[in-house]
């Protein structure tokens, strides 16, 4: 027989061990601590677990005990540390779940202890007893280890009443919202306006007798207009535009409408009005005014 013959049974030996390594446990169990009257404190052993079997009967856990599991996790027979080792309870009916790690060392000997404030309250309001699992798992080929091993009966404290559950905001479809937006303002009446209007006009009276009176000479204006009519037109004729666009924005245009407008109107009046106000200012240097 050649060398290569003789290995090969050895061979696929090994490499069907390879195949099937899993994660498993041993020496499982649990046990209640429940604190009795005073400071004493009686510690129960229930039962030992199987990592194929769940146990037949729940663990009872009163509001004042604390359930206690240890377990050597393995991987392919041999104690070691998992990369992940959990102890889920899980709520039979909505199938909500709750976690608690388990301290592991290196050798495998996990532990854990669970009380009832550890517990969520949605699990400790649930009718049925809670599934607990084991679940041990960690890198490489070997496949996780995730069973029911018993079951764990909330046995609350008839003298306290269980807490009520709040379910928590979630974000998802929310009804149709219909905004109701406010009418635009509107003008005021007519006759208000009307009314401020010929108050306005009834000024002006009073404003060219003013002028009169501090020495108004109309007899310059020929003089200005000749020396520079494109300004002085172009000014004039600003001022009545700012006039009308103010006009326009009070009766039917919106702010939008108005404010281009206004400022290529304020750029026409800057450029005439410095040009007009020149020509005013080389009079009265000249003594003409």
């Amino acid at each position: 027989m050649r060398p290569p013959q003789l290995f090969a049974p050895a061979l696929l030996l090994l490499a069907a061990s390879f195949a099937h390594a899993a994660w498993d446990f041993d020496d499982g169990s649990i046990s209640v601590v429940a604190k009795q009257s005073g400071d004493s404190i009686k510690e129960k052993q229930v039962a030992l677990l199987n990592p194929k079997a769940p146990l037949s009967k729940p663990v009872s856990l009163g509001s004042t005990s604390t359930l206690k599991l240890s377990l050597t996790a393995k991987d392919n027979g041999k104690g070691k540390r998992p990369h992940q080792a959990f102890l889920v309870l899980q709520e039979q009916e909505s199938g909500l779940k709750a976690p608690f790690p388990l301290t592991v060392k290196e050798n495998g000997k996990a532990a854990a202890q669970i009380s009832q404030k550890d517990i969520p309250i949605q699990l400790l309001n649930a009718a049925k007893p809670l599934k607990a699992s084991i679940v041990l798992a960690s890198f490489g080929s070997s496949e996780g280890f995730n069973a029911p091993v018993f079951n764990v009966k909330i046995e609350a404290d008839p003298a306290v009443p269980l807490s009520a559950y709040e379910r928590p905001l979630r974000y998802g479809k929310k009804p149709e919202i219909h905004h109701i937006f406010r009418p635009d303002p509107k003008s005021p009446p007519k006759v208000v306006s009307l009314f401020f209007a010929l108050a306005v006009v009834a000024t002006l009276p009073a404003l060219f007798i003013g002028w009169i009176f501090l020495g108004a000479n109309l007899n310059h204006l020929s003089k200005a207009i000749g020396a520079a009519p494109l300004s002085h037109a172009t000014f004039f004729g600003s001022i009545v535009a700012m006039e009308f666009v103010f006009f326009m924005y009070y009766t039917s245009w919106n702010l939008f409408q108005t404010l281009p407008v206004i400022g290529a109107v304020a750029v026409i009046t800057l450029l005439s009005g410095t040009k007009a106000l020149g020509e005013v200012q080389r009079r009265r240097l000249a003594g003409e005014r």
